[in-house]
């Protein structure tokens, strides 16, 4: 039969599509029931749906939204009384509706002022209650800020400001300081679809960031108020001890093995650590809260036991167990905790609570009840790499493991004993482990890192264990010695280990292809990946490879997904266009390093090439002169103007103008334009042309809608002219006066 038979062929009775309908639920029916003891871990799955569908939004929903939702779901569970089958659909939504509600309000929750434009060279007064190592200096957060010529109403709550080597390392948190700074409002994303920092910083009730221009003053020497700033100054006193006994990477990689904090070590060790996949051992999580709870519980079993009276009256095991979960809440509190440090306790916590009561915790549902708490708690993690990355290899970690059990006892059964046979197990499980969890967490990565590590495999099976049998001991020892002077003792032997797991993650990287540049997954990949994963992980029956397919999807995406071929950044002084084999041209390799950063990691190119200038690209695709460039592709000439005189010359023949000043309607006949003030009210730009010679032009503020965290254009712009640094950067010192008057 060819198609134009089954074009001309009747359409189906309606019986027959009714009874294949019917035949479809019973069987999706029978396979749920099959399932009915898994039911449960897709609470919070149903809790994440709805904080991510709030996250996804292009405006800000009222706040009786999600209690709706959840009174809608009440209501069905109400009908599910009456004999309707509609409970556990009912409960999936009542979950879908508190978490969209409970997003709503954290967010009116933490609403703080943002600093509504540039502020400074000039004072910046505030208390610490932050200090962080920087490779380079000391980041330091400031509250009770005060800024002269700034409302009180208009202050920001939290302010960040990086200060150079030497000019802060006497700090303490509760010092108020008073230092020559320049302030900005937190800056938006670099590209569409990029990391929101603005997000990031509206939740952490961050107003503005900066840097100093000299070193602070301190105007008042303070101590910490409340038990969070005290936690702050013993990790900030923590770190500088460190430091002291071990300078450089090994410091500050020992620094955020024991304190959480990352921000000291060097960008080209940390991304030797990303590239070869070890970046993960830098995260305060499972492994370690482990080995702090086993520390802990290990001295209080065995100190009890060696008192006779208690150990044969009293329950030391249950003791042991309790202490080791303070213990390990220490720990956590001291690292500042992140979500994989929190997720960890929360699990231990709860085989904690099955310890005291004698009874056996289920791991997935372990992991699951973590989730719920965390996502009540912090429901904007959800959307952070972080988050992501801890959950998608732990849930899938256990779904392996159970997979696996069965193989495990019949291996136990079959007699395999002996030294060879047990080392054996051992690097079977650890690689096992390794390679389950690097799958998990490789589209993730990807997705928020655009990166692929190769070698992680062949990493962690050294790095792994030198990790936890050798430094994170040592690690913990420090620690112990810490109030008696003597944390040198163990911080020098942590130290060695720290050297190998260095150079471990040097030579791996180094390897040819050891990690693959990918570009920018779009965020529908993120939502097959997420349902994919949880589809095989959740299910125990043979319909869990069905989440093969959305996982397939989501890489397929990525795949075909074109990059931009324009990029304009938010302050127009950086300009990117793609070449036709796929590279990075770039206005300037001296302004918005980060930027260019972003934009040259998202195109999953490796570094990007030479703007032209008073010639033309090697491809043909951009030429430049004196006056802006030219970039041509599908038969469409796109002008990027640099100087205001040269826009009546050249806007006729073109077919969109990128104007990195303002245009003021003199290019009425060109479909699209793209100005400087189009950048100022929209953010970055990006610009796609297709093969067709359609043009796409999305913004930052396209994207991200009208959120909170997203800053309202004032009603008339204010900035100055950039200094003359390529074709994006303003316009030439002769004309730059013109242009600043011009521009105010």
């Amino acid at each position: 039969m060819g198609f134009a038979d089954i074009a001309a062929a009747p359409p189906p009775a309606p019986g027959i599509v009714a009874g294949s309908a019917g035949r479809l639920l019973a069987w999706l029916t029978q396979r749920l029931d099959a399932e009915r003891d898994r039911w449960g871990l897709w609470l919070p799955v149903a809790l994440g749906g709805g904080i991510a569908l709030y996250f996804e939004l292009s405006f800000e929903p009222p706040l009786w939204v999600g209690p709706l939702l959840a009174g809608l779901g009440l209501l069905l569970a109400w009908l599910g009384t009456a004999g309707l089958p509609v409970r556990p659909w009912a409960i999936a939504l009542i979950a879908i509706g508190s978490g969209f509600g409970i997003a709503a309000w954290r967010t009116a929750g933490v609403e703080a002022p943002v600093l509504a434009r540039h502020y400074g060279p000039a004072v910046v007064e505030g208390r610490v209650v932050e200090v962080a190592l920087l490779p380079e200096g000391r980041r330091v957060v400031l509250d009770r800020v005060v800024l002269k010529g700034v409302r009180l109403e208009e202050t920001p709550r939290r302010v960040r400001l990086s200060l150079k080597r030497g000019g802060g390392e006497r700090l303490a948190t509760g010092d108020r300081i008073a230092v020559t700074a320049t302030l900005s409002p937190p800056p938006g994303p670099a590209t569409p679809g990029a990391f929101d920092f603005q997000r990031y910083a509206w939740f952490m009730e961050l107003g503005a960031v900066g840097y100093a221009h000299g070193a602070p003053t301190v105007v008042a020497a303070g101590r910490p108020s409340g038990f969070v700033m005290w936690l702050d100054e013993l990790r900030r006193q923590l770190i500088a001890r460190i430091v002291a006994v071990l300078p450089g990477d090994a410091g500050a990689m020992a620094a955020a093995l024991i304190a959480g904090d990352q921000s000291g070590i060097s960008q080209p060790t940390m991304q030797a650590m990303r590239d070869s996949g070890l970046a993960h051992l830098l995260s305060i999580s499972g492994l370690h809260i482990a080995f702090a709870a086993v520390l802990v519980m290990g001295l209080i079993r065995y100190g009890l036991a060696a008192v006779p009276f208690l150990a044969l009256r009293f329950p030391i095991k249950k003791w042991a167990a309790a202490g080791g979960a303070l213990g390990a809440l220490f720990y956590v509190l001291l690292a500042g905790a992140p979500v994989p440090a929190q997720r960890a306790f929360l699990m231990l916590a709860v085989v904690v609570l099955a310890v005291l009561t004698d009874r056996t915790a289920v791991s997935m549902r372990l992991v699951c009840w973590a989730a719920v708490v965390v996502l009540l708690v912090q429901p904007e993690s959800l959307v952070g790499a972080s988050f992501q990355l801890s959950f998608a290899a732990v849930v899938a970690l256990v779904a392996a493991w159970e997979a696996w059990q069965p193989w495990r006892v019949r291996r136990a059964e079959g007699g395999a004993s002996g030294l060879p046979g047990r080392l054996a197990g051992h690097l079977l499980a650890s690689l096992f482990t390794t390679i389950v969890a690097s799958v998990a967490t490789a589209g993730f990565s990807a997705y928020h890192f655009n990166r692929l590590s190769l070698a992680g495999v062949f990493a962690n099976l050294v790095a792994v264990p030198l990790t936890g049998v050798w430094v994170m001991p040592w690690g913990l020892a420090a620690l112990l010695l810490l109030p008696f002077g003597g944390e040198g003792l163990a911080l020098v032997p942590m130290g060695w280990g720290i050297e190998g797991i260095i150079r471990v993650a040097r030579e791996a990287a180094a390897w040819p292809a050891a990690a693959a540049v990918t570009p920018a997954m779009p965020g529908a990949s993120l939502w097959l990946l997420t349902l994919g994963g949880l589809w095989l992980c959740l299910w125990r029956t043979g319909w869990r490879l069905w989440g093969l397919i959305p996982v397939t999807l989501a890489m397929l995406l990525g795949l075909l997904r074109t990059p931009p071929d324009i990029l304009v950044s938010a302050d127009a002084r950086l300009i990117g266009v793609r070449t036709a084999d796929g590279g990075l041209l770039l206005s300037s390799g001296k302004v918005e390093r980060f930027t260019a950063e972003t934009w040259t990691r998202r195109a999953g190119v490796g570094s990007p090439g030479p703007w032209p200038v008073g010639t033309e690209s090697a491809d043909g695709r951009l030429r430049c002169d004196a006056l802006g460039c030219v970039y041509r592709r599908a038969g469409k000439r796109i002008w990027i103007a640099s100087r205001e005189d040269g826009l009546l010359a050249d806007c006729a023949g073109a077919d969109v103008v990128v104007s990195v000043v303002p245009v003021r309607g003199r290019c009425r006949s060109v479909p699209k334009v793209v100005d400087r003030f189009d950048m100022w009210r929209q953010g970055a730009h990006a610009i796609w042309v297709g093969d067709n010679g359609a043009v796409r032009i999305e913004s930052t503020r396209q994207i991200r809608g009208d959120r909170p965290w997203v800053p309202k254009p004032e009603t008339r712009p204010r900035w100055q002219a950039t200094s003359d640094d390529g074709p994006a950067a303003g316009t030439r010192p002769a004309d730059s006066r013109r242009s600043r008057q011009n521009l105010r």
